[in-house]
């Protein structure tokens, strides 16, 4: 049998600590651009090209680093053969300078370039066209959801999965 006094001392030791949770927030911690990307669950395409061109490490930085990621449905508009070529380890060069140019060194969230035209260099070396005049386009994708929000950056997803020039 529980006697009323012990709950009221329980309660009284308990209250401050409750008191202190109540006021803080309860945040879930977020995950950097991998986890927030397999979270997901529509990136394994990219994920997997991401590993392959050795780039996981970059992704797992502190950041801020802005993605435009392709989906699962993205790659499969591409010949398959395609892209199992650049998946092969002696094309792991052409398949990271894809991969870069999808990846901004810095924080681009829409509200940035919300109304604008504006370019944004890539991790690769180029330069991407936002166009957020109508829309929002980047170089010849159309982005289908922005502003995913990871703990080292963003993920923008794309419709298109962009070539350098």
């Amino acid at each position: 049998m529980i006697r009323p006094r012990r709950v009221r001392s329980l309660l009284a030791a308990l209250l401050p600590a409750l008191v202190l949770l109540m006021g803080q927030p309860l945040v879930a911690h977020a995950k950097d651009i991998i986890g927030t990307a397999q979270d997901a669950g529509t990136f394994t395409i990219l994920l997997q090209a991401m590993k392959a061109a050795g780039l996981n490490e970059v992704l797992m930085q502190p950041g801020p680093i802005t993605l435009f990621a392709p989906t699962d449905d993205t790659f499969a508009k591409l010949p398959r053969e395609s892209l199992q070529n650049l998946l092969r380890p002696e094309n792991k060069e052409k398949l990271k300078a894809i991969l870069t140019y999808h990846l901004v060194d810095g924080k681009a969230t829409s509200r940035d370039f919300l109304g604008k035209r504006l370019e944004a260099a890539t991790m690769q070396g180029g330069s991407l066209l936002i166009d957020a005049t109508k829309g929002v386009t980047v170089d010849n994708a159309k982005v289908i959801k922005a502003d995913i929000v990871a703990d080292n950056g963003f993920i923008h997803v794309i419709d298109t999965v962009m070539i350098p020039k």
